[in-house]
């Protein structure tokens, strides 16, 4: 990893957010000189900001729905490689404000792929969508890649279409360019740091922190649970994989967990209860969600080796000790974690 990522020059949207962050303080350990190209932060505290990781990117407070102000940036730092998050990740905040979604996720997309399509020095693009990426019904099918996609809420359509988006592009635009686009869609990542709304883990620690009940909508929702460190090095392994200039790898990829780690909300809580306590009332909602959402990985498993390596006790076990650590001593643990993880996790 070092040697594939040490001196390259890396553009990273949505870098302010969850996942976004950790990848580049991931990335920065490795060598890397990064451009980040986001909103600023929108909740107090921000893994961003604890980071300080304004002091060691060259960070672009830009929204990606603003096609000159993305061409002017990637454009003068002309990227070895891009790994697009920038989005509106929140399904309730897709049925309140679908135009926005849409226009993030869909258009925000085709800003940065057109723009790239005309810098030669780019090899690699990885787009995040997202595991809801699928038409799911209900039932407890595992998804592969190929599957039909679709999606019942705005949130879930918009990232469909950016599969779909990104797909036209691949094959009309990169085909034999020399630069390689892939998608990637991993299960409901978790990890320290985020304070997003409206999701399980950061509405856990609200009300820890707070000493109030914790609302939740649905306790039997089964979901693909899975550490932030195991989708991010996913997503570098990919990478690599596709820095070596194979078609091949310019593809879809999935990135879940085992099934040992598709559990109940209800469930992750009661690990939670264990390190944490947590009081919990369940609220019905009118949102509509999937109650089941499963992954296969073995795409990347066969081709890229790639394993999830934390199990669903460990994923929560490193979550709330990040926390913890934040709450109760002011101690961040974000590198703690990664070096943890490449010491004793990578193969």
């Amino acid at each position: 990893m070092i040697n594939t990522y040490k001196g390259k020059k890396i553009w990273i949207s949505g870098v302010t957010g969850f996942k976004g962050s950790w990848l580049a303080k991931w990335l920065l350990k490795l060598g890397a000189t990064i451009q980040g190209f986001a909103l600023t932060p929108n909740t107090l505290p921000n893994h961003f900001e604890l980071l300080n990781l304004e002091k060691d990117i060259q960070f672009i407070d830009g929204d990606v729905r603003n096609y000159d102000s993305v061409r002017q940036c990637i454009q003068d730092f002309k990227p070895d490689m891009i790994f697009h998050l920038a989005a509106q990740p929140i399904v309730r905040q897709s049925y309140s404000n679908p135009h926005y979604t849409f226009d993030t996720n869909i258009m925000g997309t085709i800003n940065i792929l057109e723009v790239c399509k005309k810098i030669k020095e780019i090899q690699t693009i990885i787009i995040i969508t997202s595991d809801k990426v699928y038409e799911n019904i209900g039932e407890s099918t595992r998804f592969k890649e190929h599957d039909k996609l679709g999606g019942y809420d705005p949130y879930s359509a918009s990232k469909a279409c950016a599969e779909i988006i990104v797909s036209s592009y691949r094959d009309s635009f990169f085909n034999n360019t020399g630069t390689l686009l892939s998608s990637v869609r991993a299960g409901n990542v978790i990890g320290g740091g985020d304070w997003s709304d409206d999701r399980i883990i950061p509405d856990i620690i609200r009300s820890i922190t707070n000493k109030e009940k914790l609302e939740i909508r649905n306790p039997y929702a089964i979901r693909p649970w899975q550490h932030v460190l195991d989708c991010l090095y996913g997503y570098l392994l990919l990478n690599k994989m596709m820095l070596n200039g194979k078609e091949f790898y310019a593809s879809a990829w999935n990135f879940g967990p085992s099934e040992e780690s598709e559990i109940t909300v209800e469930n992750v809580i009661k690990q939670v209860d264990t390190m944490w306590p947590v009081e919990y009332f369940v609220k019905k909602s009118d949102i509509i969600e999937t109650p089941v959402l499963k992954l296969n990985s073995e795409k990347a498993k066969t081709f890229l080796g790639w394993n999830p390596l934390f199990d669903i006790k460990k994923t929560i076990n490193l979550t709330i000790d990040w926390y913890k650590s934040y709450y109760e001593h002011n101690i961040i643990l974000t590198e703690d974690q990664i070096d943890y993880y490449m010491e004793n996790c990578i193969l």
